[in-house]
């Protein structure tokens, strides 16, 4: 009996397989896009860079923004910028971004504030930005805080929360003037918002990262990729040492 349980729960973890993975095959050439207007989207380090991007193309779709950072003047400025681009309710607040215990601190009360009313009504959507780069090490526990919050969520049957982890690499923010730009503030936003709108679970930019990502973990000798993303990094951090002395 047991035997044949075994087959038949093989059975129905190879159909469930198969059909997940043709409907994740399809959404790549069709996907569908929710509709946020009315939602409060509320976006942390908004006075530059994505963040200000994410505002921008967040603006035109109908939501209120609430902005957070710790550049006033930088905000004012999104706020206007926003505004031209069709925002109707756009909020500021000051919160120093760039603290890694502030940072932690405001992620975890964002939680407290905002989580329970999003599984109250099962409904809400967390955007974390990692990296892909192995730079930004302040931001690294984005990814395994967020896969917690989609596993947590998942085992509440709560599936109206989604939750999105974005990995970029390298961008031209102005944080480090004079790097090459790898990916454009812009783009690297137009492509963040549009995952969220397709309620994707990951974000890894440039896409070409996927692959040496697969490769790196499942195909090739594991680490056999690493040394090469390493040197990578560490020639970005010397020219940031270079151009942020002391």
């Amino acid at each position: 009996m047991s035997c044949i349980n075994t087959i038949l729960e093989t059975m129905q973890f190879l159909v469930l397989f198969i059909y997940y993975y043709f409907e994740a095959f399809v959404m790549i050439f069709f996907p569908t896009h929710k509709n946020v207007a009315g939602e409060i989207v509320l976006i942390t380090g908004a006075a530059n860079g994505i963040g200000r991007e994410i505002a921008i193309h967040f603006a035109p779709l109908g939501v209120k923004l609430v902005l957070w950072d710790i550049d006033e003047e930088g905000n004012k400025e999104t706020i206007r910028l926003a505004k031209i681009n069709g925002a109707k309710e756009v909020y500021a607040y000051r919160c120093d971004c760039s603290n890694r215990k502030e940072v932690y601190k405001t992620a975890d009360l964002t939680c407290k504030a905002f989580l329970p009313a999003m599984i109250a009504r099962n409904h809400g959507h967390l955007v974390s930005i990692s990296s892909a780069a192995g730079l930004a090490v302040n931001f690294l526990w984005a990814v395994g805080f967020a896969e917690s919050i989609d596993v947590e969520m998942r085992g509440l049957k709560k599936p109206g929360i989604k939750t999105t982890i974005v990995c970029p690499y390298f961008i031209n923010t102005g944080m480090s003037p004079r790097i090459l730009p790898i990916l454009d503030p812009e783009y690297t936003a137009e492509t963040i918002v549009q995952t969220i709108l397709q309620e994707q679970l990951y974000l890894v930019i440039p896409r070409s990262l996927y692959v040496i990502t697969a490769l790196t973990n499942y195909v090739l000798i594991p680490g056999g990729f690493r040394p090469l993303l390493s040197l990578a990094n560490c020639y970005y951090r010397k020219v940031i040492e270079q151009d942020n002395p002391g």
